[in-house]
């Protein structure tokens, strides 16, 4: 038969096992409460650095918007310029026409300038 001691025994096991039980499942739930908030903390980050690049990347979409109407713009008044620069070059093919015939004539006339002081000169003498 077990003694009254034993039991006292026993009795004090149970209480130390209950109190160290206890104390892992207190630590326990500390520990997973510090992970939770650790992992919350990680999150709260993550979402401001989101909400970071998301306005950053706003301002270049914005940009990039404003570029291409730039670009239209561009691309229009070049279009626009096309015409001029065929009338110039058409232009520029006329006035290197009207050169020959002007060196062609600049020939003729000193030509005929030699003719007319030929013509002058003999009929002096």
């Amino acid at each position: 038969m077990a003694t009254a001691k034993d039991n006292t025994t026993q009795q004090q096991n149970c209480d130390e096992l209950a109190h160290s039980l206890n104390d892992f499942f207190t630590s326990f739930s500390t520990m997973v409460k510090l992970e939770l908030q650790g992992t919350n903390n990680q999150l709260d980050l993550l979402e401001k650095m989101n909400l970071r690049v998301e306005d950053e990347y706003k301002g270049f979409g914005d940009s990039a918007s404003k570029l291409r109407v730039f670009v239209e713009q561009l691309k229009s008044k070049s279009n626009n310029f096309a015409e001029y620069v065929e009338q110039i070059a058409a232009i520029e093919q006329q006035v290197t026409e009207f050169e020959a015939v002007v060196s062609m004539l600049d020939k003729y006339v000193s030509l005929l300038e030699s003719k007319v002081q030929s013509v002058y000169r003999n009929s002096s003498s």
